[in-house]
C-alpha cells in the first residue's frame, strides 16, 4: 500500500507544532495533504521519541515511512530550535551545519542528537559509496599495496620490559 504514494513535499507548522507531507495517491490520481501533530511536543522533547510515536502510530506510520530518518530528524530539529527561540534562519544554518562532516572534529564532545544524526550521515554516504556483488564495478579480493611508513617505537612495547613478568 505504501508503493501507492508518491511523498511530493514535506514540512513544518509552528503553531502548533506540525508535520505536513503533501503526497499522490496513484491508486486514485489525487493529490493529498497529511497533517500529523506532534503532540506534547516542547523544546526539551527528544526528537528520537517523537519518531518513535510517529512510527508506532497507526494512523501516521505509512506516510511517515515515505521520509527518510534524516530529513524528518531535520524537519523535528528545526521545530525544537524555533520552539527553544531561534529563527528560522539560524536554525537552518545550525542544520546544515550539523549535516555536514568536518573530519577534524570531535564528535565525543557534541550532544547525543547531534552524533545520531552525524551518524546517520555517516552510514548513508557509506552505503552511497559501497560496492556489492552485482554491481558492475565490484570485484572480489582486492589487494592493496599501501606505503610503508616510519613505525614509531613507544616504551611500553619494547622486548626488555617482557622481563617483568
Amino acid at each position: 500500500m505504501a508503493d501507492t504514494l508518491q511523498l511530493l513535499k514535506c514540512g513544518v507548522r509552528f503553531e502548533p507544532p506540525t508535520l505536513v507531507l503533501s503526497y499522490k495517491d496513484w491508486k486514485s490520481g489525487k493529490l493529498r495533504r497529511r497533517s500529523m501533530p506532534l503532540r506534547n511536543f516542547n523544546k526539551n522533547t527528544g526528537i528520537d521519541r517523537i519518531i518513535e510515536d510517529l512510527n508506532s502510530n497507526p494512523r501516521h506510520a505509512r506516510f511517515i515511512r515515505l521520509l527518510s530518518t534524516a530529513q524528518l530528524q531535520r524537519l523535528l530539529t528545526i521545530v525544537k530550535d524555533k520552539l527553544s527561540g531561534l529563527s528560522l534562519e539560524a536554525s537552518i544554518a545550525r542544520n546544515n551545519a550539523m549535516d555536514t562532516i568536518n573530519p577534524d572534529e570531535n564528535l565525543n564532545r557534541v550532544d547525543p542528537e547531534t552524533l545520531q544524526r552525524k551518524k546517520l550521515i555517516m552510514d548513508t554516504s557509506f552505503e552511497q559509496k559501497r560496492k556489492k556483488p552485482g554491481d558492475p564495478d565490484f570485484q572480489y579480493n582486492v589487494e592493496v599495496d599501501f606505503e610503508t611508513a616510519v613505525v614509531e617505537t613507544s616504551g611500553w612495547d619494547s622486548e626488555e620490559s617482557d622481563v617483568d613478568f
